[in-house]
């Protein structure tokens, strides 16, 4: 199953995309009669696991002979497709190709950091560039979005803790980041965490290490690869991390990113993102996230420039 958040009424709804448009679920469950039956914003499908999940199913079954229920998808707003991670875990360096084009030694652990809330932004927003960054740089990258605890869990049983995954921009400020050995500074500027458009949930995806992986910028292909080339899969991925911190419903983890960045270029054809540019991360099964780069509003009066 797809799930997605649109915008309505200044709140963020959750709705089920399929070949017929997106189900309104809040109002498919009004009028089927099942407001305290179905979950109804994206954090609660994830905690409610199967039993929520065919309680979605059987809502959007219900509502086929509904047109009125079904949004077309072009006409929405969308949210990010997980919109209040408990934590966003990040894996540096995890394709081979990636390590190897950045003369980074192959790690013999996952490269674990961080990202906050700050940098969550949706399919369709406009990005920021930061005023203090000229180096800011596009990352395509496939998210596991955890369904259920797990603490401790081993390789075979971890994709049984994973609910879906879903695209992400790791968008990272270079400059910034290896301004010092700590890279959080350069990945957590804000919306530096594009999430969608959808949450696609982990029976429609089968098997995460074997999805194609692009990334363009304005059209022209920067990135294609395939999950398949990651030095730590899926699987242990998550129980790498169970090992270290409890992983909860709807905490997110970033996986890596693949050849063909920014800084993988020789220092002369290195050019960074700019206003303007529309960069697009696609991934089999999951759908394409699409967002446009904007020049970040100018200081307010008092602020500090560091770079001065």
């Amino acid at each position: 199953m797809k799930l997605l958040t649109f915008r309505k009424n200044g709140e963020l709804a959750l709705g089920i995309r399929t070949e017929q448009g997106v189900l309104d679920v809040a109002a498919a469950a009004a009028a089927q009669g099942k407001g305290a039956a179905v979950p109804l914003d994206i954090h609660a499908a994830i905690q409610g696991g199967a039993a929520a999940l065919s309680a979605l199913q059987t809502l959007a079954a219900g509502a086929e002979e509904s047109p009125e229920l079904w949004k077309a998808e072009d006409s929405l707003q969308l949210g990010p497709c997980v919109t209040n991670p408990g934590k966003i875990i990040c894996v540096g360096l995890n394709y081979r190709k990636h390590a190897e084009e950045t003369n980074a030694p192959i790690p013999n652990y996952p490269i674990l950091f961080n990202k906050f809330a700050n940098t969550v932004a949706a399919q369709g927003d406009d990005i920021p560039l930061p005023r203090v960054s000229s180096e800011v740089d596009y990352e395509a990258e496939l998210v596991i979005v955890i369904g259920r605890e797990a603490k401790y869990v081993g390789r075979e049983q971890a994709l049984e803790h994973v609910y879906g995954y879903c695209c992400v921009n790791d968008l990272s400020a270079r400059d910034l980041q290896l301004r010092t050995p700590q890279w959080l500074l350069g990945k957590s500027c804000d919306k530096f965490s594009p999430l969608g458009p959808y949450l696609v949930t982990s029976d429609e995806v089968g098997n995460p290490n074997e999805l194609a992986i692009s990334a363009t910028v304005n059209g022209e292909v920067r990135q294609s690869s395939n999950t398949a080339d990651m030095i730590f899969r899926c699987d242990e991925i998550v129980s790498y991390v169970s090992q270290h911190m409890t992983l909860s419903p709807g905490d997110i983890i970033l996986t890596g990113t693949p050849e063909g960045v920014v800084l993988g270029l020789p220092p002369e054809q290195r050019v960074y993102l700019q206003p303007g540019d529309i960069v697009e991360i696609s991934i089999d099964k999951l759908g394409t996230l699409r967002n446009r780069m904007v020049a970040e509003p100018e200081a307010a009066p008092g602020s500090y420039d560091w770079r001065a």
